[in-house]
Order: structure tokens, then C-alpha cells, then sequence
């Protein structure tokens, strides 16, 4: 058995809110005709209620994260705007990925590398912030007149695992700067969770930021009530949402965190946008859905709305539908159940060396397409790290398949250890579904 086993636009993205009116809304033409003019990005404030205009036109956010992700297609699907991490991703430089997000008329808001505490940068160092801010500033001028800017998105999380203050007083020096030198576009900066913590200090050292971000996963339905409870009243942007993070989850008897499959992560889209974003009329500005591409983060499924082939999970149906009010004209498959021996991932499932194990999986397809089926098996990974940091994908295994009839496979392995194991299930439409169990060979 090989390591994976396997059976057998002319398109216009609408930039503004929902509201049909032409005026209401810059289309992707509209902004190819801004080749060399800046956009002017400002946050209008009506007696409290938020709204941002590029160049004083309404826009609100329907954006993903996307570091290496799939920029036509988000355009496609009806986004109108992503963020990244940084001005350059190792792959891609700064104008490189803001001239493909004006080919297809796709805003950004563009990260800034900024050190991290729990990385060891020490905020007391004033000469390393110095650096740090010249550094910044170098980034900004090279890319503050690109027509796709919309906002400068100062550091990501620097508030995890962080204990000194100061680094709230670089981010306002940093946004300072960048207000001196590019007036056309607002500043934010990142919150992993939220706290009354968070929020006091960016009130009382971090005022010169004109958004604030926040970055929640399972507990964003809880936003509004933390909104309320620590007092932030002014505007903000979600920069991160979508799967139920690894923290969060159900766990199996010997401590490994399980993953929903893919279509309870779509149904959760749905759920926690309309609850937690869509209500909000008054103080949010849009947000980014994390992730629009694939990232091994525990697993290599979990958390990006892609797999690694490039197929396309349910969630994607989800933000198509969010973003444009119908569904793609092509569902992705969905799954029913799916166990081995029997038992599904919250059951603890322990196998036995050189015993037959099966697995079965329920699926269906909107359009009854002919569904292939692949399967994989996985050491659990142990190259778990913080905060979204790079990660290696765990080994792939040789299995010895017994059994092979489309949804059920049998299968034996003799090595003890921990592993998972993964199916996914392709409608030919470059739509798939995923799923996975993590088991013990004892």
C-alpha cells in the first residue's frame, strides 16, 4: 500500500457593503482604472456607528488571511479583500502581492513584521524597537501610494504569551510613524483572544491606532458579549475566525485533540459569522476568515479552507454563500458520519498490531456527482508549536491494506504508536471533503 492510497472568468468582485447601488460599491474595473492613484481609506463615525470608505465610498470587509493562497479564486468566490502577515512572504514581495490583488481587484491589508516577546525581543531594548521602527518605516514608504493598500496591519498577536507592556508603546510609536509618512490609510494591530487585560492597554498605550483587530476561533460567538464586558466601543476588525482551534476541541483518552471534519468546520462558518460578525452593524468593519490556503498546524487539514492538492473543503461553499447571498453553482461533498471499527474520534479508538482495522465513510453529493475516495495514514505530529508557527507535517505510512470498496478500507498496522487516520472524498469539480480519526496502535 503506497503512503497515500487511492480508489479507483470573467468575473467583477463587488468592493462595498451589501447594499446594490452602484455608488455604494467599487468594482473591480473601477479600481483597474486607479492604477495611479492612491486609494484614500478613512473610518467615518456617525454617532457611534463604524463605517470605512476607500476614497469615500462605503467598503465593508470580505476578506481572508492569505499568505500563499489562491488569490483569483477568492476573487471568484466574491471576496473583495485579504490581509497578510507581513510586507514579504519569502515567496512573494510586497508589490508583488499588491499588484496581483489590483489585477483582480482585491484591497489588502498588509501586515507588518513586528518581533514578538515570546520569541525573545526585548521591548526594553530601545535600541532594537529603534531598529525595528526604521525597519518599518522602509516598508511603509516602498508601498504606501499601491492602489490595493487599504490598511497597515502593525504585528500579529503580540499580545500572546507577552508580559511587558512596552510592546504596546512600539505599536503606538509604529502607527505614529506610519501616520506621519502615509496619511491615506489607517493602522491596526492584533489580538489573539480578547481580555480586559488586552483592551486596557491598548486604550491607555496604544491610542493612536485607528482599528482594532481581534482573532478568535471557537469562542467568537462569545465577541459580542466581550465587546459589551471589556468596553471597546470603538471600531474593529475581525483578522481571524473560522475552524475550532486545537486548544478548544474534545480530546481522546490519551490527550490528542480531535478535529471536526470538514462539514461540521462549514457549518461552524456559517454559524459564527452570522452570530458573531454579520449582527454587528454598528462597530464591525468586515473580516478575514483564516485560512485562505493550507497550512500543516496539527494536522495539514485543519485549519486552512484548502488541501494541499488545492481542492476546495465546504467552507469555501459557506463563504461564497457569505459573501455573495447564494451557493456555488457546484457543492462540495458532504460528510454523514464516518468511523473506525465502528467508532467515531470521540470514542478513543484503539487498535491492535497486525489486526484488521475498518473504516467506513458516509458521504453525499448535491449533485450526485461520482465521488473518488482517497486514504492516508499519518504519524500524530509532534512538532506542535505557538501561535500559528511554522510546523512540519508528520510522516505518511505504509499501510497494509486488506480490504479496498470505495467508502470502507481495511487496513493493518504493526508499529504501537499514535496516528490518524485521513479520508478525502473529491466530487471531480476540484471540490472535496475531509475527515480524519486519530487512533492508537497499542
Amino acid at each position: 500500500m503506497k503512503n497515500i492510497f487511492t480508489i479507483c472568468f470573467c468575473f467583477i468582485a463587488l468592493m462595498g457593503c451589501k447594499n446594490g447601488n452602484s455608488k455604494q460599491n467599487t468594482t473591480k474595473l473601477e479600481l483597474n482604472t486607479l492604477k495611479s492613484k492612491v486609494a484614500k481609506v478613512t473610518i467615518k463615525n456617525t454617532e457611534g456607528k463604524y463605517q470605512l470608505l476607500v476614497n469615500n465610498e462605503p467598503f465593508y470587509i470580505k476578506g481572508a488571511g492569505l499568505e500563499f493562497g489562491n488569490i483569483p479564486a477568492l476573487a471568484k468566490h466574491n471576496g473583495n479583500s485579504f490581509r497578510t502577515w507581513r510586507t514579504d512572504n519569502g515567496e512573494q514581495s510586497g508589490k508583488e502581492v499588491l499588484d496581483e490583488a489590483h489585477k483582480y481587484g482585491l484591497m489588502v491589508t498588509m501586515g507588518i513584521e513586528v518581533a514578538r516577546e515570546r520569541h525573545g525581543f526585548d521591548y526594553n531594548d530601545e535600541a532594537a524597537v529603534k531598529e525595528q521602527k526604521e525597519r518599518i518605516r522602509k516598508e511603509v514608504l516602498e508601498f504606501k501610494d499601491h492602489p490595493s493598500l487599504l490598511i497597515w496591519a502593525i504585528g500579529n498577536e503580540l499580545n500572546l504569551r507577552s508580559t511587558n507592556p512596552r510592546v504596546w508603546d512600539a505599536v503606538n510609536d509604529i502607527s505614529k510613524m506610519i501616520h506621519d509618512i502615509d496619511p491615506n490609510h489607517p493602522t491596526t494591530t492584533t489580538l489573539a483572544g480578547m481580555s480586559q487585560q488586552d483592551i486596557e492597554y491598548i486604550k491607555e498605550r496604544c491610542k493612536n491606532i485607528d482599528i482594532l483587530s481581534i482573532q478568535l476561533y471557537g469562542s467568537i460567538v462569545k465577541l459580542p458579549k466581550f465587546l459589551k464586558d471589556f468596553g471597546w466601543t470603538g471600531p474593529y476588525m475581525v483578522t481571524e475566525w473560522g475552524a475550532t482551534g486545537h486548544w478548544e476541541v474534545p480530546k481522546t483518552s490519551w490527550d490528542i485533540p480531535i478535529e471536526e471534519n470538514s462539514s461540521v468546520k462549514a457549518a461552524n462558518y456559517l454559524k459564527r459569522h452570522q452570530i458573531a460578525i454579520e449582527s454587528d452593524t454598528t462597530q464591525c468593519l468586515g473580516s478575514y476568515v483564516f485560512l485562505w490556503g493550507q497550512k500543516q498546524e496539527r494536522t495539514p487539514t485543519w485549519y486552512g479552507v484548502f488541501l494541499e492538492d488545492g481542492k476546495e473543503t465546504e467552507s469555501v461553499d459557506v463563504m461564497h454563500y457569505i459573501w455573495s447571498k447564494k451557493w456555488p453553482e457546484n457543492r462540495t461533498p458532504q460528510i454523514k458520519s464516518f468511523t473506525l471499527n465502528n467508532k467515531t474520534a470521540y470514542q478513543s479508538v484503539i487498535l491492535k498490531p497486525n489486526k484488521d482495522a475498518k473504516a467506513t465513510i458516509d458521504i453525499v453529493d448535491f449533485e450526485n456527482n461520482t465521488i473518488n475516495y482517497s486514504w492516508e495514514v499519518l504519524r500524530e505530529s509532534t512538532d506542535l508549536k505557538d501561535g500559528g508557527d511554522k510546523e512540519n507535517r508528520p510522516e505518511s505510512i505504509d499501510v497494509q491494506l486488506t480490504k479496498n470498496q470505495n467508502r470502507e478500507i481495511n487496513f493493518k498496522l504493526s508499529e504501537k504508536g499514535n496516528y490518524r487516520l485521513f479520508v478525502y472524498a473529491d466530487d471531480g469539480y476540484n471540490h472535496a471533503a475531509t475527515a480524519n480519526i486519530p487512533f492508537k496502535v497499542e
